[in-house]
This record gives structure tokens, C-alpha cells and sequence, in this order.
């Protein structure tokens, strides 16, 4: 195999694993889990089905856009070569490429999805805020109607809210991150808890540590309510998080392979949980609509009450409509 770039660009060719080389901003983690067992398998009996892409480095070699886990099998295996189509992106269109490869993914952290999101709107900003070729002469300016994380989540089939909650978890250190990929926090507190300064979420890890508890939606709302009006410190967050939380009543799991059968297969998670959501709200919307207007009132008024309450409303109506 040659080390300079082959002339025929997007051509399938074996290449040396020593020859490809992880790309510096790629977001997904390489993890020996049962997913990467269950690849590995697949590699041993049938080979690589599906090759990697990759790009000419500067530096020699070929900078992997899709193609990692891959060749982190091919590397457990023992094997010395896999399938590559070489391609010749740029920067931006290669980093597009590369979230575009994996997001779909089930088993991606929060943190990876966060980072990615941040990567590909970055890319698709810049790329928007360039002159059309022919137009090198005007200024480029971004459209004051575009909006990258719309433009992105209608690429996802999620919201642009969904991708902006998403990329906002970048701001969380390292610890608070951990704990929201780890499960111990959940998404929704975590959106607002990432407003918090470096100083205050420091200052939360050792709250949460002394007090053995994570903090609810509603604990990460004030929080952030309280950063903002530059409230927040040991005290104030120590009397949120001494609060006695409302017991959980009770729990549900939803089977994902019973999900499966009401979705398309390309659908994520993600998208799967927003649309359960939407109909669930539209389905409570309808039921409040059909529920009777007495029987929203106060159900401990004697029977007498809306006996009267019906009669006045009739009697109303009559000499209103004459």
C-alpha cells in the first residue's frame, strides 16, 4: 500500500491499521462493552462489511472519519488491514461527516451526544457563514433567519430546543459530567445545572458527596435561579439540597424491543422518546378538553351546588338567546 495519498480518490482499499490514524476531535469513546463484543464478532465471521473513511493527513497516513470501533476490533483480532475508502474533505465537511456516522447510535453517552451536537454546529456555522462560490467578492454573512440548531435538529428528526439542551452540558466539569453519564443525574436537572459557574458546580460535587444525594429538576432550577441573581453559595445551596425529595410512587420500563415495532428502524432513542412525549401531551390536552366542566370543580361541593350552579347556567343562556 502506498503512504502518499492514492490518486483515485473514493476507491476501497486495504490498508495497514499502522496507517490510520484516529481523527483529534472525534467525540465518540472506543469502549470494550458488549456492543464492541458483538462487533468483534461480527468482524471474526464475516470481515469488516462496511469500510471505514478515511482522509490524507498532512503529516502522512490517513486521519479516520468513520471507522474507529472498527479498527479497534480488527486490532483485537489480530488482523493487520481493513477496508478504507479514501475521500479528500475539508476540515468542516469532514467533522459533519464524522458525528453523522455514529449519532444514530443507541448506546452513545450524553457526553459524547453533547460534544458531537457542539462539533457539527460549529462546523455547519462556519460553513454557512462562507461566501457562495462565485460570490468570494461579497461579505459572507449568516442569515439572520438560520439558525444551526434548528438546521441540525431537523436533520436529527429531533428539536432544536433538544440540541441546544444537549451542546449546553458542555459547560459541566468533569465530575458533574460523569455523574449525568453515569445516571446518577438526570438530563433535565443537568441542562440547568450547566449554567452554574466553575466555582459553583465545584461546590456542588462537594455537596452531593457530604449529602449522598443528586439534585432534582426542581433543586437544579432554583439553583440556577439563585446563580443567576448571585445567591448561590455553600449555604443557600446546602438548604436546597437538605430538602427531603418527594418519594418516587412508582416507576415504569418500557421495553425497547416492543417500542421498536411503532418507530422506524432509522428512528434514535431520542427521537422515539419525543414523539412517545408529544403524543402524550396531546392525548392529555384532548382528555382535559372532554372532561365536563363540573367535574373539574372541586369534587367536595355538595350535589345541591351544581344542581343550582346548572340551573342559573341554563336559565342564562335562555334569556341570553332571546
Amino acid at each position: 500500500m502506498p503512504k502518499k495519498p492514492p490518486e483515485t480518490l473514493g476507491i476501497i482499499y486495504r490498508m495497514p491499521l499502522e496507517d490510520l490514524h484516529p481523527h483529534p476531535l472525534n467525540p465518540y469513546g472506543v469502549r470494550d462493552d458488549p456492543a464492541m463484543q458483538e462487533l468483534m464478532g461480527s468482524v471474526k465471521e464475516n470481515g469488516v462489511l462496511i469500510p471505514a473513511i478515511a482522509r490524507p493527513r498532512k503529516e502522512g497516513g490517513y486521519e479516520l472519519i468513520s471507522g474507529h470501533r472498527r479498527k479497534y476490533a480488527c486490532e483485537q483480532l489480530g488482523q493487520d488491514t481493513m477496508p478504507v475508502m479514501v475521500l479528500n474533505l475539508k476540515d468542516d465537511d469532514a467533522i459533519i461527516r464524522m458525528i453523522d456516522s455514529n449519532i444514530q447510535r443507541e448506546n452513545i453517552l450524553p457526553s459524547e451526544r453533547a460534544k458531537a451536537y457542539s462539533l457539527k454546529m460549529e462546523a455547519v456555522k462556519r460553513k454557512a457563514g462562507r461566501p457562495q462560490k462565485g460570490d468570494e467578492k461579497k461579505s459572507p454573512k449568516i442569515s439572520a433567519n438560520f439558525r444551526s440548531d434548528d438546521s441540525i435538529g431537523d436533520q436529527e428528526g429531533i428539536s432544536g430546543d433538544t440540541i441546544r439542551n444537549y451542546i449546553s452540558l458542555t459547560n459541566l466539569t468533569p465530575p458533574l459530567m460523569q455523574m449525568v453519564d453515569d445516571g446518577k443525574i438526570a438530563l433535565s436537572p443537568a441542562y440547568q445545572l450547566a449554567s452554574l459557574t466553575e466555582k459553583e458546580q465545584e461546590l456542588l460535587v462537594e455537596t452531593i458527596g457530604s449529602e449522598q444525594s443528586t439534585p432534582s429538576l426542581s433543586q437544579a432550577q432554583r439553583m440556577k435561579k439563585l446563580s443567576q441573581s448571585g445567591e448561590l453559595n455553600e449555604d443557600t445551596m446546602l438548604s436546597i439540597m437538605m430538602e427531603q425529595k418527594k418519594p418516587v410512587q412508582s416507576s415504569i420500563t418500557l421495553s425497547g424491543e416492543r417500542l421498536r415495532k411503532y418507530f422506524p428502524r432509522s428512528y434514535s432513542p431520542i427521537q422515539m422518546e419525543e414523539v412517545i412525549f408529544k403524543l402524550l401531551e396531546a392525548w392529555q390536552r384532548k382528555r382535559q378538553r372532554d372532561i365536563p366542566i363540573t367535574s373539574r370543580t372541586s369534587p367536595c361541593l355538595p350535589g345541591s351546588f351544581y344542581r343550582r350552579t346548572y340551573v342559573h347556567s341554563q336559565t342564562h343562556l335562555q334569556e341570553g338567546g332571546r
